[in-house]
Parts: structure tokens; sequence; C-alpha cells
């Protein structure tokens, strides 16, 4: 089955050769392109008021949007459609950003100097429960765990702790981290997949997170791997 993409992108250059990549791509379909948030916003909800969902899967989402920001965007996406996957897309790579953009519900982040390869390749990782951090954006991550500064990403405070996660629940933690898909991460644990998504459930459940990429920015933040 395709992933079905939808392109939140206001640069009609950028947005064009996106569209071109995802319908000549094998394995991936254009499911919509909107110049701005607010044409995606009213797209879903005209389909939601005919009963519809959109056909899209996943939102591919720039942050730098007229009207409205990408962040916006993400929350409101994310508010009438939990189970929609949507991956940043953009310039921005500073920790800020990066941790607003994962706390308003952003699946993964991705850098638009992105080789359209590993761009294809860091998408791929959301049919399989992955999360797409390019290693730029991991980086930054880390860095932003290094300087030791309260965030918004958990509420929680005082000395670093693993939350009571077993070893292998860590282990597991650690290949998400890594940016490894659920299969990898079998593979790499000699496990299989759904005991993988059985740990994941866990780690969700003790780290108070939703996603794999919240997961990966509080394992960083508190040092949890």
């Amino acid at each position: 089955m395709d992933l079905s993409v939808a392109i939140i992108e206001d640069d009609p250059r950028y947005r064009s050769s996106l569209e071109t990549l995802f319908t000549h791509t094998p394995g991936f379909s254009l499911g919509g392109s909107f110049g701005s948030p607010r044409r995606a916003l009213d797209e879903v909800e005209r389909l939601t008021e005919s009963g519809r969902r959109p056909v899209w899967n996943l939102v591919l989402m720039d942050l730098e949007l007229p009207g409205i920001s990408g962040i916006k965007a993400t929350r409101e996406l994310k508010a009438r459609l939990p189970e929609l996957s949507i991956v940043v897309l953009t310039v921005f790579e500073d920790p800020a950003t990066i941790v607003e953009a994962i706390v308003a519900g952003a699946d993964g982040y991705l850098l638009k100097k992105t080789p359209a390869v590993e761009l294809l390749s860091q998408l791929r990782m959301i049919a399989s429960d992955g999360a797409p951090l390019t290693a730029a954006v991991a980086r930054t991550l880390l860095s932003l765990v290094r300087q030791s500064q309260p965030s918004a990403l958990s509420e929680s405070s005082g000395s670093p702790t693993r939350l009571d996660l077993t070893g292998r629940e860590q282990e597991v933690l650690q290949c998400l981290v890594r940016g490894l898909s659920y299969k990898q991460a079998a593979d790499d644990l000699e496990m299989g997949v759904e005991t993988v998504r059985t740990h994941i459930r866990a780690i969700y459940r003790k780290l108070h997170v939703h996603s794999a990429a919240e997961a990966v920015a509080r394992a960083l933040r508190e040092k949890l791997v």
C-alpha cells in the first residue's frame, strides 16, 4: 500500500518538486498539495462534514507559512486527526523550534537540505512506526540535552531517572534514539516486531508521551539512555 503524502508548503517551486517526487516514486502517492495550512484545514473540515476522511496518511509540514504557522497547523491537525502522521520539513534547526514542533505533535523533523533519497528513506520509517529525524536534528537535540536547560518537553524536575524502564525497554528506547524502525529494532535486538511494539507501549506509558519523537526528545533531555 502506497504512503499517501500531503504537502503543506508555500514555496511553489519547492512544492512542485515534492509533488513530482511523490507522484513518480514507487511506494508513495501524492494525496494533496496545499500552499497554506488554512487550505489543508478547510479540506479536512469539508471532508469531515461530508462523513469522509482525507486520503492522505502523512503530512509534510513547512513551518514558516502564511496565515497560520506550521507549529499551530500541526497542533490543529493532530487535534482533528490524532492518527495522522505529521513530519516537519523545514530549514530551521534551532533547538527551540525542534522542541516546539515535537511538543505540538510532530512525528518527525527533517531538514529541507536532506537529499531526496534520504528524505524518502526517512519517510518510509513512518510506515514502520519509526521517528524520522535527520542526523543534524538528532545532534541538535543532543546539544540541547548537554545544555541541561529546562524544557517544555517534560513537566518532571529533579535528578534524571530511568522511570522504572526495564533493561529491554532501555535497549528499545536506544533504538528509537538511533532512528531505527520497529523492524530494524527487532532485528538489532533479536526479538519479534510485536515484542518491540509491546515495549514501545510500555515506554510511552512510563514516559507519558504519545509518539516516538516525543520519546526520543525526553530520553535525550533526561539522559535515559
